[in-house]
């Protein structure tokens, strides 16, 4: 073979792998035909001059109107709730300096319960009041009256006349599921003059306890960080379904302005109470009628020879009281320990239906969140080393 034939045979070798190379990279199909070339395509598909659309549900987190989700569900929470909100305004007598007369004004929030004209708010808001208003908006104001009042847990019932029609009720929701860090909704009137205002915030802490009207705790307290100010006291704390989950209380502020820590009141509270508001005018609270009692301490065990380190050790009953009735005893004699008169030789109080008890206060909460009046319950008490099971029946503490 010549070496022009050589040279010719190399040329179309490299010829053949420019074409082949060429069609790799344009990722076209290649093909070899000895004879009549095939033409090439006459165009090639043009690059997408627009980005795909999202997914639905990506596109349904924003609205037409530039609403994400959580503004939408504010904003219905809002719209939805605000009509039953109304602003409480009271005038209380007070004596001056001189020990004149003299009218105050006070304000706060409350919402409706039913078309029966039944408003809840705070008892605080209404303590000594010798009228009560209540406005609706900027259109409808009416006279309010009592009627019931819990000062232990601050809350209040009020009751206006009107049409039906004018009054729109709240959708009580629970409070016994609530998350930390859930949202909260609170819509009220703060200072008395902004009516209808809505702050967001979130949970922030749940079984809180606070001081009440009556100087008496408050326990199961919801907290939260939505802003609350002087004049929210009684309006609704919602969760973002739009249903109240506690009644908006108090707040700690060293200021007097919203610091970022309100308190509520639960809603489980609240329903609890409300029968017996509504039908009696107060709130029938337990009672076993301890008059008098030391809450025993390692230390008071040690020194008086108690046979348990915790509970109460009973000073004195009320007369007539549950526990007076069930036989149970108060202390039988008085010794003097250091420089102190301690009277002993009572029973030894340590459980209410098997749940330990070391506190009056204590106490106090177990009976008001878990029994209601007419309950009978087991007290364990030790007596003289043995531990005795009294059945007792609780009965409505004294006003």
């Amino acid at each position: 073979m010549t070496r022009f034939h050589c040279r010719a045979r190399v040329h179309l070798l490299s010829v053949l792998a420019a074409l082949l190379l060429s069609a790799c990279d344009a990722r076209l199909p290649v093909r070899l035909v000895i004879g009549t070339p095939t033409p090439p395509p006459a165009s090639l598909p043009s690059a997408p001059t627009t980005a795909p659309a999202a997914p639905a549900d990506q596109a349904a987190l924003i609205d037409a109107a530039g609403l994400d989700f959580f503004e939408r569900r504010v904003i219905n929470v809002y719209e939805s709730v605000a009509p039953s909100v109304v602003s409480i305004t009271t005038r209380v007598l007070r004596r001056d300096f001189f020990f004149n007369v003299v009218p105050e004004e006070g304000a706060g929030s409350g919402f409706v319960l039913d078309q029966e004209g039944h408003i809840l708010t705070n008892y605080h808001v209404i303590e000594g009041a010798e009228a009560i208003e209540v406005t609706f908006g900027d259109q409808v104001t009416a006279a309010a009256t009592i009627i019931g009042v819990d000062p232990r847990n601050d809350v209040a019932v009020l009751k206006v006349t009107l049409a039906p029609d004018l009054l729109q009720p709240v959708v009580l929701g629970s409070s016994a599921d609530l998350r930390v860090g859930q949202w909260a909704i609170a819509i009220g009137n703060p200072f008395g003059q902004f009516g209808r205002t809505l702050t967001t915030g979130v949970i922030s802490a749940l079984g809180r306890t606070i001081e009440g009207p009556d100087n008496r705790t408050i326990t199961g307290i919801i907290q939260t960080d939505a802003a609350i100010n002087k004049g929210n006291s009684g309006g609704p704390l919602l969760d973002s379904s739009g249903r109240v989950i506690g009644i908006t209380s108090a707040i700690f502020s060293p200021t007097g302005t919203s610091a970022g820590v309100g308190f509520a009141v639960p809603v489980d509270t609240l329903k609890r109470i409300l029968p017996d508001l509504l039908t009696l005018g107060r709130y029938r609270h337990p009672w076993l009628g301890i008059r008098y009692a030391y809450n025993v301490t390692p230390g008071l065990a040690e020194v008086l020879k108690l046979p348990a380190q915790d509970g109460l050790l009973l000073v004195q009953m009320y007369n007539g009281a549950p526990l007076e009735k069930a036989g149970v005893r108060g202390a039988q004699r008085q010794d003097i320990i250091g420089n102190e008169r301690v009277y002993t030789g009572g029973d030894l109080l340590t459980a209410i239906d098997g749940q330990p008890v070391s506190s009056i206060a204590e106490l106090e909460t177990l009976l008001e969140n878990r029994y209601r009046v007419g309950d009978v319950v087991m007290v364990s008490v030790i007596r003289n080393g043995r531990t005795l099971e009294v059945p007792v029946e609780l009965a409505e503490e004294p006003q």
